[in-house]
């Protein structure tokens, strides 16, 4: 029989597109989601029959769940507070909470194998520097000062830092955590968006906002393709162990980039349609840093992925932006009335 992996954060815009490939790898499949977003898998992933279960998990930091770790080989966690949908100190907490009650759990139901998901905000810093040993210079105080990236990124730090604390007291156990970059790319088939909600668009929103007169570029141009996150995560479950390789801290991001002047006229050259929905702001000054200077001898070892079997940034930039004026001029069609979404800097 197949291997069973437990997928939290299963309904999200990363979690979408693993559920998607493990099952279409011949994995099995118990995910997790919360209220109307697990009824509605239920609907959705009805065509793969017994070999995905959808489970309701309402607080992923304080519920219980040993009945949905039974038979369990790996564990991948990517649920995590979104930007905007909570204060600050309730993003903090969850995302320390979550993390620890998952794995936890999954340790004492005799599950040995995790992957989690973070972020490139819990490493950037001032020094361009990202490998595996950095961290991002935030503090406690600054996450909760109010503002999102900070808060998001403060999150995700705090988080991976007790998970590699906790980690230290588990040795028998494998860990491995993705830091990506800003993943764009299009939706995993089974992902709805039911109304113009902008936090369901997860880092996405950003690409969306080039799609507005009125919008903003992005202020950060390093990226990487969903899709290759995904395989990245399901990568991990066979990967080399610790002990081999060393800690599994794995920094992620395409080995190619753009300005945000050559990104513009790619969409412009490519979809002409949309040139006038494209931002009428001048060009930002060009940006020192473009693609992440990261291992991708490491990556290989571990992962077993090369620089080469990356999405190109052109094939990651149209899936992106037809998914999103595809779910415009539907949002549109519907009757609502759209806004810009805010800058993300």
């Amino acid at each position: 029989m197949s291997e069973l992996v437990f997928v939290t954060g299963a309904s999200g815009f990363i979690g979408s597109h693993i559920v998607v490939q493990l099952l279409e790898k011949g994995y099995r499949v118990r995910a997790a989601a919360r209220g109307a977003k697990a009824d509605q898998m239920k609907v959705n992933y009805a065509s793969y029959g017994d070999r995905i279960e959808i489970v309701k998990i309402v607080d992923i930091g304080a519920d219980k769940f040993p009945e949905a770790l039974v038979g369990v080989d790996a564990i991948i966690h990517t649920a995590s507070p979104l930007a905007g949908r909570e204060e600050p100190a309730k993003m903090l907490e969850t995302a320390i909470n979550g993390t620890l009650n998952v794995v936890s759990q999954g340790e004492q139901a005799g599950v040995r194998r995790f992957v989690v998901t973070s972020s490139i905000g819990a490493i950037m810093n001032d020094k361009y520097s990202f490998t595996d040993q950095d961290w991002s210079p935030i503090t406690r105080e600054q996450a909760l000062s109010g503002n999102l990236l900070l808060a998001y990124g403060g999150s995700k730090k705090f988080a991976e830092l007790a998970l590699w604390e906790w980690a230290e007291k588990h040795p028998h156990v494998e860990v491995t955590t993705l830091t990506p970059t800003m993943c764009y790319g299009p939706f995993a088939a089974h992902y709805p968006i039911p109304t113009p909600d902008y936090t369901l668009l997860a880092s996405n929103v950003v690409y969306l906002g080039l799609l507005f007169p009125d919008g903003s570029y992005p202020a950060y141009l390093m990226h990487v393709d969903v899709r290759d996150v995904a395989r990245a995560h399901i990568c991990a479950l066979s990967s080399p162990p610790t002990a081999e390789v060393g800690r599994k801290r794995m920094v992620f991001s395409s080995p190619q980039g753009w300005q945000v002047a050559q990104l513009v006229a790619y969409i412009a050259e490519q979809r002409p349609e949309l040139k006038s929905r494209l931002p009428t702001a001048p060009l930002p000054e060009p940006s020192p840093l473009v693609a992440c200077p990261i291992d991708f001898g490491r990556l290989e070892k571990v992962l077993g992925m090369k620089a080469t079997d990356f999405h190109s940034i052109e094939a990651t930039t149209l899936d992106a932006i037809d998914a999103l004026a595809k779910l415009q001029d539907q949002w549109r069609a519907e009757g609502h009335t759209l806004v810009p979404p805010p800058e993300f800097k």
